[in-house]
């Protein structure tokens, strides 16, 4: 007599348990006051956005956690709005069009100065130094946010005004951020001038500090800029892994001497961190 091979214990357990995973996500989305089915559509999405290339209804069903039937059902609803869409050729499903015009719309609405504004102030009150936030403007670094700190010896500086990246704990940042094409266009034009005697003007220098960096995650200038001043910055990327600005702080040498730059780098880099989660942006994988 031919004999039937049994699940696996492990098979078992998990047959036995997607049932009640199911039930304990409905009573979650119940009890938060959610749809059923919106929250399940949402899921489906998330999982799709996170996966490179398309992906088998199998194992987006797995990954959600529902019955290949109720995926299916929920992929087609989704895929009539556009939102997702399945190749023809391999069965595969991907995001579709319309997802990607709602981010869009994300991306374009948000308020940089202003979603940044709050983790400045928490970044200055931790610190005690004077928190700034700055973009990259051709080879300089532009300050767009201050929240000042309470110390009667401070760094001030008008919104507006630029100071050269390359002499910049900010800019720095930014740079050591970019794409190495990019970086070589901002070395070709710019005129890496001297501003302080410690200011770095060899691009051959600044690119070993640039890999630094990157390895650390936050940059320090060293009286770069003007004598006697300091500042630890950490870059904020966009959507695509890019530098879309960053934040720094800064104080005198007295105040932000070697060891202190070794705690406030990692918490400049933290809070950097989360201002890019905030406004939709991804950090680089090295990063």
């Amino acid at each position: 007599m031919p004999t039937r091979s049994l699940p696996s214990l492990d098979a078992n357990a998990r047959t036995l348990a997607a049932p009640a995973r199911r039930a304990k996500a409905a009573a979650a989305a119940s009890a938060s006051g959610g749809v059923q089915s919106l929250t399940r559509g949402l899921s489906l999405l998330e999982k799709l956005a996170e996966t490179e290339g398309g992906i088998t209804l199998t194992e987006i069903a797995n990954r959600v956690n529902l019955p290949p039937s109720t995926t299916h059902r929920l992929l087609n609803t989704l895929a009539d709005m556009g939102f997702v869409y399945q190749a023809k050729d391999s069965g595969l499903w991907y995001v579709g069009l319309k997802t990607y015009r709602v981010g869009c719309a994300f991306i374009s609405n948000r308020d940089f100065v202003g979603e940044s504004h709050a983790y400045l102030r928490k970044l200055m009150e931790a610190s005690g130094e004077t928190a700034n936030l700055s973009i990259l403007d051709g080879t300089y670094a532009c300050f767009i946010g201050q929240v000042q700190c309470h110390e009667v010896m401070r760094m001030l500086v008008r919104l507006g005004s630029r100071i050269p990246a390359h002499a910049s704990g900010s800019g720095k940042a930014m740079l050591a951020a970019l794409p190495e094409d990019e970086l070589g266009i901002v070395f070709a034009h710019s005129d890496l001038v001297q501003l302080t005697p410690k200011t770095i003007t060899d691009p051959g220098k600044l690119r070993v500090q640039f890999a630094a960096i990157r390895a650390r995650g936050y940059s320090y200038d060293d009286e770069e800029n003007a004598m006697g001043l300091r500042c630890v910055a950490a870059p904020i990327y966009d959507e695509f892994a890019e530098p879309l600005g960053a934040i720094s702080l800064a104080g005198p040498i007295a105040r932000l001497t070697d060891e202190r730059i070794l705690k406030l780098g990692p918490l400049v880099a933290h809070t950097a961190r989360e201002i890019t989660e905030r406004l939709g942006g991804m950090v680089p994988v090295a990063a």
